[in-house]
């Protein structure tokens, strides 16, 4: 006996591409993907691997790693777990430190008209994340005596009060 397929309502129906559109413009990457994709870049810095490196292990190309850390090109599941074994952090990793706006975001079916700053916000790279940043940590921690370590945080800080006028 043939199951009948209920039909779906006018309300139950997936938004249409415009709609879509007034949702996030077409071509803007979705801030869930940005940030994901900066915690991918964040972990292959931290640890000095090139998206050449990256991408031979993973057999992608090193355009398609830069892809997908701009979150131009969203991650599967089984590519983000793939990601996640080789550059041995948990999948969760890549949802860690997700900022508020980014999370309210929830995928952009849900989003309110007038939250256009706020997405464009979250689109816009973590300073913390920028290579400069990462390769100054990195440098950082390479230096073995703890003193030294400190004096030279001591130092940062001082320098920064400078600059910023205090």
């Amino acid at each position: 006996m043939k199951k009948s397929i209920p039909k779906r309502t006018k309300k139950q129906r997936a938004p249409t591409r415009l709609a879509r559109e007034k949702i996030l413009p077409l071509g803007t990457p979705n801030p869930i993907d940005v940030h994901v994709g900066s915690r991918v870049r964040l972990r292959r810095t931290l640890l000095g691997l090139s998206q050449e490196k990256l991408g031979e292990t993973v057999n992608l190309t090193f355009q398609q790693i830069q892809k997908y850390e701009r979150g131009a090109n969203r991650i599967g599941s089984s590519r983000l777990y793939e990601l996640g074994r080789i550059l041995d952090v948990p999948v969760s990793f890549f949802f860690d430190d997700m900022p508020d706006d980014v999370q309210a975001f929830g995928g952009g079916r849900n989003r309110t008209r007038g939250m256009a700053d706020q997405a464009q916000a979250a689109i816009e790279p973590d300073p913390l994340a920028r290579r400069e940043t990462l390769e100054l940590v990195r440098a950082y921690y390479r230096i073995t005596d703890e003193q030294v370590r400190k004096r030279l945080f001591e130092l940062t800080k001082t320098l920064a009060k400078a600059e910023d006028g205090e």
